[in-house]
């Protein structure tokens, strides 16, 4: 049996915890008061007589309660008389027509018995968190439909007062409620829940409801397979109906009504200030906020709510752009100034054994004006496989080089690392620059010799893995860090890196949309090289289905035959119940006995990053001629021979996913194919797996694949603390978003504190907007 001590410490934990986390009494599950209610409470009286009520109150009084309460669970004292009576304190409500400001807690608003908590149970402690907490969709109410007019399988919403209601129990087990529902207008739908007695309760006779479903009719009557319910007080102006509502994110027991009426006192309560003057407002066409704010909850009229939603969007870009800019210490950094001459670049192109393309020239004039600059260059280079980025990117280093600085090109493999290497000893090699090359597989010897190499300045460009950031590597005069696949590395792993605040280029082979791009990367400029050099043979798509799939592995054979090599990839690294996929080991012994020619060899996750790269090297050197691989060879090197890409299950891959894996091959000269195997033959399947086999645009294909899948996660461990987007459409907000960025590049340009008088309102909404402390701290 625990002791008391063993019970104190158990109860002092989470009532610690809820301290740190800002007293939101959301670390124990039903909050602190069912904590104390339980066993774990009762040796404790003092503790719980000390937070009764705890739920109501307000953060502050709260802090000060479970201060009081950790004393008492510590040493054992009575708390004092002076911290529980503060602590048990209640908020006053606003008086009739007092203002309040945006951060009061939500218990000053009148909200009636519970209000209170039931909005900070949805997360919502303050009263800007009411007014940001946007409805999720709107119904048009103006207008409800005639009932003789409905379809069968339609949707509606309707509203009318109960004039009848009965329940009944077709089998053991089920309950089914049936209420009579009779419009303003006269007509009658009868309503049906299933094995949902909670709901009795809302629908007595003479209730005014709202209801939305799905609509059965029988002959001329019309009934309702109800999915959302609401009922409406007798109040003429009510908020529920009769105009465009808005319908929110709630829980059981939290009425959208309800809602609507804290969101509508919050408006009147709250002076709705814009933080936004009005210059810039005219400038970029946007509404005032309380004309936004208002529109997006209870909009006037489709234009209310259109020009609502364009300035609440716009805000959303706004300050995820001012804080991705401020993000970090390379927000406004002075960077390397170099001399970037026009003569250098001739020499560097001289050289190669192909022209740039029109798109290479124009990234590289965007590069150039960047380092000529006294700030700090920041871009990322976007480009699909075989755009020419790496070219770019070596150009750039020589450059760097001839003003006198080190140049870096980091990679997230050691096989990359080595394929960079090689491509730049090609590129620079000849105009007589040292590349060196620094990877963990070296030998320790081989190691410190580069490292003293770099550190004295014999060595040009250094080109390695994570292996360039340790501690004992130092630069002599890093002036220009290349970044290859940059979402791959951690935000502390590349700032080791950039230390020395060099010139930083980013390049990625992942076409991502311009909108997205410019929220992920909202701290980087972007260029983007759109054009694929002449004589490159597009790779030939081809979507077929699982039945035919011996042809498809009958063509692969042909190529092996004439020669060439072949990937094929499935997703899953063994057998799995619930998804029907065929898995890379067995795939790999299906192979075997349907190609007995065929050399096979396997590539999966499991596998250690030198298994992996042995496996991947030896393809490359033909040393057998299919790669039985999972998506880990999404990035990876040239295997120039290799002509053939299958793709098992395409479907359960996104488009973007498919176009990287298609970029494994036609990295040579010879004519190379991509087969997408469908295992599911729905037509809404085959649509978007066309747009595959229809285009080797990795622009087009990335847009095609955001309007379908969302846009998910903008930049993995980039995107820590960045504020939702709540209301963005990223599928077609591009010119909000270029709008938005460039008012806070501006902004920042002019006041990179955000410190004028006239921005303090803006640097508050900024700071409230940003849940982590380290970054309020920023500015």
């Amino acid at each position: 049996m625990a002791t008391v001590a063993e019970l104190r410490e158990k109860l002092r934990r989470p009532l610690s915890a809820e301290l740190a986390s800002g007293c939101q009494n959301r670390v124990v599950a039903g909050g602190v008061e069912k904590l104390l209610a339980s066993p774990l409470g009762n040796p404790f009286p003092q503790v719980r007589e000390a937070l009764r009520g705890y739920g109501e109150w307000s953060a502050d009084a709260r802090e000060e309660a479970l201060k009081g309460a950790l004393a008492l669970l510590s040493d054992g004292k009575e708390k004092p008389a002076a911290v529980k009576a503060t602590s048990r304190s209640a908020v006053p409500a606003a008086a009739p027509g007092e203002r309040l400001p945006p951060d009061a807690p939500v218990e000053r608003l009148n909200t009636g018995p519970g209000g209170a908590r039931k909005l900070q149970s949805l997360g919502l402690p303050l009263l800007r968190d009411v007014l940001h907490a946007y409805p999720h969709r709107h119904e048009d109410r103006r207008a409800l439909p005639d009932l003789a007019e409905v379809e069968e399988g339609q949707k509606i919403t309707v509203e009318g007062r109960v004039v009848a209601k009965s329940r009944r129990s077709p089998r053991p087990g089920m309950l089914v409620i049936d209420v009579t529902l009779e419009t303003p207008a006269g007509g009658r739908v009868k309503a049906t829940w299933f094995n949902q007695p909670w709901v009795e309760k809302q629908l007595r006779e003479g209730a005014r409801l709202v209801l939305t479903g799905r609509v059965k009719k029988f002959g001329r009557s019309v009934q309702l397979g109800v999915e959302h319910l609401e009922t409406v007080d007798g109040a003429q102006d009510s908020l529920s109906t009769g105009r465009i509502v808005g319908v929110y994110d709630t829980r059981e027991g939290i009425s959208q009504e309800f809602l609507r009426r804290a969101a509508h006192r919050a408006l009147e309560t709250v002076p709705l200030d814009d933080y936004l003057p009005a210059h810039w407002r005219r400038q970029y066409g946007l509404t005032d906020l309380g004309d936004a704010l208002w529109g997006m909850h209870f909009p006037q009229d489709e234009q209310h709510l259109s020009r609502a939603s364009a300035r609440l969007r716009f805000d959303e870009y706004l300050f995820l752009e001012l804080r991705m800019l401020l993000q970090g210490e390379d927000a406004v950094l002075e960077g390397k100034r170099f001399n970037a001459r026009s003569d250098d670049i001739h020499t560097f192109e001289s050289a190669l054994p192909f022209r740039f393309t029109n798109a290479q020239r124009r990234v590289l004039l965007e590069i150039t004006d960047d380092m000529r600059s006294d700030r700090q260059m920041a871009r990322l280079v976007q480009g699909d496989v075989g755009s020419g980025k790496t070219a770019v990117a070596a150009c750039a280093l020589y450059l760097a080089v001839r003003d006198g600085y080190q140049g870096a090109l980091m990679a997230p493999t050691e096989i990359l690392a080595r394929q960079h290497y090689a491509n730049l000893l090609a590129y620079l090699g000849p105009l007589d620059v040292r590349v060196g090359l620094l990877i963990g597989a070296m030998t320790p010897k081989t190691k410190l010799e580069m490292q003293a190499r770099i550190a004295e300045g014999s060595v040009d460009v250094v080109v390695g893995t994570q292996a360039l950031i340790q501690e004992n590597v130092r630069f002599d005069n890093l002036g220009l860090a290349v970044v290859d696949e940059e979402h791959r590395f951690g935000v502390q792993q590349r700032r080791k890196l950039l230390s020395g605040r060099p010139d930083v280029l980013v390049m990625s082979a992942t076409p991502i949309p311009r909108s997205l791009a410019l929220t992920a990367y909202g701290d980087l400029e972007l260029s983007i090289i759109d054009e694929l050099p002449p004589g490159r043979t597009p790779v030939e798509t081809k979507l077929i289905q699982d039945t035919f799939r011996a042809q498809a592995y009958g063509f692969v054979m042909g190529q092996i035959r004439e020669g060439r090599q072949a990937f094929v990839v499935t997703s899953l690294i063994e057998e799995s119940d619930t998804l029907e996929l065929l898995a890379a080991t067995q795939l790999a012994d299906d192979l075997k006995v349907i190609l007995p020619e065929a050399r096979i060899d396997l590539l999966h996750g499991k596998m250690t990053a030198a298994e992996k790269d042995f496996v991947m090297e030896s393809f490359r050197r033909r040393e057998f001629d299919i790669l039985v691989s999972t998506t880990v060879i999404e990035v990876g090197v040239d295997v120039p021979n290799a002509t053939v890409m299958v793709i098992e299950n395409a479907e359960r891959f996104g488009l973007s996913q498919l176009h990287q894996l298609r970029g494994r091959v036609g990295r040579g000269s010879a004519k190379s194919y991509c087969v997408l195997v469908a295992g599911e033959h729905s037509q809404k399947t085959r649509k978007r797996l066309k747009i595959i086999e229809g285009s080797t645009d990795g622009f087009v294909i990335a847009e095609a694949d955001l309007k379908l899948r969302g846009p998910g996660e903008l930049r993995g461990t980039r995107q820590s603390g960045i504020p939702d987007l709540r209301l963005a459409d990223l599928a077609n907000d591009t010119q909000i978003i270029e709008q938005a960025r460039e008012l806070a590049k501006h902004i920042l340009a002019h006041d990179p504190k955000l410190e004028h008088p006239r921005l303090q309102y803006l640097r508050s909404e900024l700071q409230n907007r940003s849940q982590s402390v380290a970054f309020r701290e920023v500015i």
